[in-house]
């Protein structure tokens, strides 16, 4: 027994319930520092007995006869304590809580791992598990213990590699991490709660307890009917956020969940997006990694306020009639001290080969995707977001780094699979259980895949041998279409085949037209000044090319402040330049936005057949010469028609025949060239009627004044 309590005293001993709490009449309790322990009878106070120090380092005990359920009653310097003895209790995770974690499988993993508020024996408390296999001792330390390792050491359930330990009468909105010892008995830094559900402010990287109270949502209403406003036929317009960086207080501090709240989602009603895109909320120790260097999967980030702030966000979202979706990154971490990286002193979230388990790129560490723990870690993850918090989508980021073992790697610097291949074969059985685990609990959810490459089926089903996503980002025609743009435009006919490339495989995948966060920092210039020309010309350029975005086939994502056609890269350290709207030039790209997604939303021709090619015909495909560009856009059996003409050159055509397969007369239901959008007002007058004149392959035709880089969006008018 010496040798245990001295075990005890170093903080050395891997097994704490076989020493302290009740063994047969004797009770043991270490607690260092203290003055003196008693036992008080739990019924009614009494002190049944005093314990002795039997060790200098602070272990107390003494014989009790009976079996009466006791309270300790610590005698600290200055003050007392009365609390049940945590080493009183029995085993606390079930045999299933037990054998899905081993497995992988345990999707409610934020109710099972983690600071679990909960009553056990009838006594109110703290439940405490961490998967750790490989430590020799885990402690809960925090702001209740001093942070000191020895206090409150944990059990093992070795089964499952899980730690646990009940702390009696802790509270709600406690700090704590844990202290672990690694195979070599060495302490590592402390460790936050990889399944945390709350954490302290950064820069400081302590997980809280978190209240495990349900959300009081209302929007049940809105939950049955998100399948239909998330199909393939719906028109879906995201609308990309950084919350850090929207909008400041006066004080020139970010506003919280209720404030942004308060701002964002009339907004975002306002100006007719279906959709909001958060980049990751997800805890980061690092604000300008922008959430995507993410160490709490399962916290909403301090920086915005409380999980419940954001709960309500979410619920007054959906009362607005918009949905939410969260950018997620289950490709990598960082390897800060505290945070998953060699988390029990060996490679247990990653691989401990760096040729698979280090980001070179991102200087990050990735995920051992063939591990059923860390499966089951980010497939719960994933399911928190969606289930807890009632998000409509998940954005998954960086899936090509997933997909391929060479990923940024020169050779000799990554392991091939066991067929000798690149592919992640892991990684793709990741990602479809995790889109088939969604797509069954999470009825009317979408996960959409950032992948820059060619790898074929993102968008199928699981059961067809895909991924399973619902919608992949087309990041070769944000690419191409961006890189037209920024010839000048006397260059453009020799690029004429960038814009229409994107359709010769619109359909090979569900598509979202992204214009993300990407594309407006690090030196790429904002959206505006990639536009060649004078400020006139780059004005015009960009409302073209949002009347193009609007209209060619795929849903639609444009990054905050791409819409006031800010004239700088976006800096997430500021908020967005809103006095800019005081330009007539700039409140005119907004308004043309909130137009087109009127348009988009409120013409289904746009939208019906967004994945079939049955809802796309070119006209004009091939007039390189003048840089004009014409297609119809097509619905389902009663949908009117939408013919969309481009010039993306600043001359003005007149006189410019387009065939159209009905006569009669067709409307300008959207002119980018509007006065009300800052153009020149040069059209058509609001409406033009057909003549009977073959062109294109149709027998009727419209004689059209082109404005100059400007995109018309005309309609049958009856």
């Amino acid at each position: 027994m010496d040798a245990d309590l001295d075990a005890l005293a170093a903080g050395r001993h891997g097994d704490p319930f076989a020493v302290l709490g009740r063994h047969g009449d004797i009770v043991r309790s270490f607690q260092p520092g203290a003055r003196g322990v008693a036992l008080l009878s739990r019924a009614d106070g009494r002190e049944i007995a005093r314990l002795e120090q039997v060790h200098p380092a602070g272990v107390f005990a003494g014989r009790v006869p009976d079996q009466r359920p006791y309270v300790l009653r610590i005698d600290w310097p200055g003050a007392a304590q009365e609390t049940e003895d945590p080493y009183g209790f029995g085993l606390l995770l079930g045999p299933v809580d037990i054998h899905l974690l081993a497995e992988g499988r345990h999707f409610e993993m934020g109710h099972a791992l983690g600071a679990q508020p909960m009553t056990v024996d009838g006594v109110a408390g703290v439940r405490f598990a961490v998967w750790a296999p490989n430590a020799r001792r885990v402690s809960v330390i925090g702001d209740f213990n001093n942070w000191d390792g020895r206090r409150h050491p944990m059990r093992l359930r070795a089964e499952a590699g899980v730690w646990e330990l009940f702390i009696p009468r802790l509270r709600v909105g406690a700090l704590y991490k844990y202290e672990l010892c690694g195979p070599d008995w060495s302490v590592l830094p402390p460790k936050a709660d990889p399944v945390a559900r709350q954490t302290e402010m950064p820069p400081a990287t302590a997980s809280r307890v978190a209240s495990a109270a349900p959300f009081d949502w209302t929007d049940e209403a809105w939950m049955s009917g998100r399948a239909a406003r998330q199909e393939a036929g719906a028109p879906i317009s995201v609308y990309e956020v950084h919350p850090g960086s929207w909008w400041h207080k006066a004080d020139g501090t970010p506003p919280d969940w209720d404030l942004l709240g308060d701002r964002l989602i009339p907004y975002v009603r306002g100006m007719g997006f279906t959709h909001l895109e958060f980049l990751p909320v997800m805890e980061h120790p690092f604000g300008g990694s922008w959430g995507y260097q993410p160490l709490g999967m399962f916290a909403p980030s301090a920086r915005f306020g409380t999980p419940g702030g954001f709960a309500r966000f979410v619920d007054r979202a959906h009362a607005a009639g918009i949905g939410v979706i969260l950018d997620w990154v289950p490709a990598h971490f960082p390897t800060d001290a505290h945070g998953m990286y060699r988390f029990d002193g060996t490679a247990l979230y990653e691989h401990a080969d760096d040729r698979e388990g280090f980001h070179p790129e991102w200087n990050s560490a990735i995920y051992n995707f063939g591990r059923n723990e860390v499966r089951g870690f980010l497939l719960a993850s994933a399911l928190h977001w969606l289930e807890r918090f009632h998000v409509d989508g998940l954005r998954v980021d960086a899936v090509a780094s997933m997909l391929y073992r060479d990923y940024s790697r020169k050779a000799g610097e990554w392991i091939p699979n066991k067929y000798g291949g690149r592919e992640n074969l892991e990684a793709v059985q990741f990602l479809q259980e995790l889109n088939a685990v969604v797509q069954e609990r999470c009825p009317g959810a979408v996960v959409i895949a950032e992948e820059s490459t060619a790898w074929p089926g993102v968008t199928r089903p699981t059961h067809e041998g895909g991924l399973g996503f619902q919608y992949k980002w087309n990041m070769g025609w944000m690419h191409d279409t961006l890189h037209y743009m920024q010839e000048d435009p006397v260059n453009r006919r020799y690029h004429h085949d960038q814009m229409t490339f994107g359709l010769v495989y619109a359909w090979s995948e569900k598509f979202v037209l992204p214009i993300s966060h990407d594309e407006v920092v690090y030196g790429k210039g904002s959206l505006l000044r990639k536009m060649p020309g004078d400020p006139w010309q780059q004005f015009a350029n960009l409302r073209a090319y949002l009347g193009f975005m609007w209209t060619h086939p795929g849903k639609k994502l444009l990054f905050m402040g791409s819409e006031l056609a800010q004239p700088t890269e976006w800096d997430h350290d500021a908020a967005l330049p809103w006095g800019l709207l005081d330009d007539p030039r700039h409140r005119g790209v907004q308004r043309l936005v909130r137009d087109l997604n009127a348009v988009y939303r409120d013409t289904p021709a746009l939208h019906r057949l967004d994945a079939s090619p049955e809802g796309f015909r070119w006209v004009v495909g091939g007039d390189r010469d003048q840089s004009v560009f014409a297609w119809l856009r097509q619905g389902a059996e009663g949908d009117g028609p939408v013919l969309v003409v481009c010039n993306l050159t600043p001359v003005p055509r007149e006189d410019y025949r387009v065939g159209v397969p009905s006569g009669g007369t067709w409307r300008e239901a959207l002119n980018t060239d509007a006065e009300s959008y800052g153009g020149s007002n040069k059209g058509n007058g609001g409406h033009v009627a057909s003549q009977p004149v073959a062109s294109h392959g149709f027998a009727d035709s419209l004689l059209l004044t082109l404005p100059p880089l400007a995109t018309l969006i005309l309609t049958p008018q009856g």
